[in-house]
């Protein structure tokens, strides 16, 4: 049995440079927010960018530097969740993106999910909050942070994730994604689907606070969906019906109670449309069913495809 003070998750993310007046005081309150989950978390930033290595200085966590970037010089969701693994020693590991703040609801329902399955993975949707503040330490965070996701959150559409919380013996192996871009969130509700993993919404139990931000540290300050790297992380998960999102989960927390999701209609026919994906592990398959449930879409995608053949064909 684990001690109470015991660190049992890990906490991992990539922070961006610290060099943005902005960017550095929304990780720093995600930083804040982690600490106050208490003993029983470790937090590990990974990566080289500018004022990173200060940071876990300044706050004592772990820093793993020498993380694998692609040609790009953008570090590999690969080799953060390896290295997050090959450092730590909790049974939990929780990754989060940089920017987002954490309440203690993180921690209860991740016990409850253990005390049903070995093997899962939670995911769900954040409240989009502008904050252009420090946030306050100690005591008083929590009710302020729930007084500002009851005045001005904002529950984000059920895309992606911004947080994943599953045990270190899951997603050993991944693609070799690139870590702020689009499609390997999605690869990742994919996958948990494809490995037979309790894939559980925490939407109704988790609260995340997303801060809000602009794009400047992308490329011509274009939105992560529309940068080559994205088109290249899609390429990676296998294309576009990997593209999972979280009305994909199977299982729910509504409040503190884990539940199977019901099988509306709706739910009923998408399951029936990635049979052939999950269970028949059949692209070709999977492709077809895609036409049949979206005929326009996959239309559109046949002549999308076969403008690129001919593009390169000319070239």
């Amino acid at each position: 049995m684990l001690e109470p003070t015991s660190p049992w998750m890990t906490i991992f993310t990539a922070p961006k440079s610290f060099e943005d007046e902005h960017i550095r005081m929304i990780q720093r309150n995600a930083i804040f927010s982690w600490l106050n989950l208490g003993n029983e978390v470790e937090i590990i930033l990974i990566g080289d960018d500018a004022g990173v290595a200060e940071a876990a200085t300044e706050f004592g966590l772990k820093h793993l530097p020498d993380v694998e970037k692609n040609t790009k010089g953008t570090p590999l969701v690969s080799s953060i969740f390896k290295l997050a693994r090959m450092n730590s020693t909790s049974p939990i590991l929780v990754y989060f993106n940089a920017d987002i703040v954490a309440l203690p609801d993180l921690l209860t329902t991740t016990r409850k999910v253990m005390q049903k399955f070995e093997k899962f993975l939670i995911v769900g949707q954040r409240w989009d909050i502008d904050i252009r503040e420090i946030i306050p330490s100690g005591d008083h965070l929590e009710s302020w942070l729930q007084q500002q996701i009851k005045e001005r959150g904002v529950l984000h559409p059920q895309g992606g994730s911004d947080y994943f919380i599953y045990p270190r013996v899951c997603f050993s192996e991944m693609p070799k994604f690139a870590i702020g871009r689009a499609g390997w969130d999605n690869w990742m509700i994919f996958q948990a689907r494809n490995e037979k993993l309790a894939l559980v919404d925490g939407t109704g139990a988790i609260n995340i606070i997303h801060q809000q931000h602009d794009y400047r540290h992308l490329p011509n300050g274009q939105p992560h969906y529309r940068t080559p790297e994205t088109y290249e992380n899609v390429r990676l998960a296998g294309g576009k019906r990997t593209i999972f999102d979280l009305k994909d989960t199977n299982w729910q927390m509504k409040g503190e109670i884990l539940q199977r999701k019901s099988l509306s209609w709706k739910r009923f026919w998408r399951e029936v449309e990635i049979f052939p994906l999950i269970t028949l592990k059949s692209m070709w398959l999977a492709q077809a069913a895609y036409g049949v449930f979206h005929p326009i879409k996959a239309y559109r995608e046949f002549r999308a495809w076969l403008r690129q053949k001919n593009a390169v064909k000319v070239e």
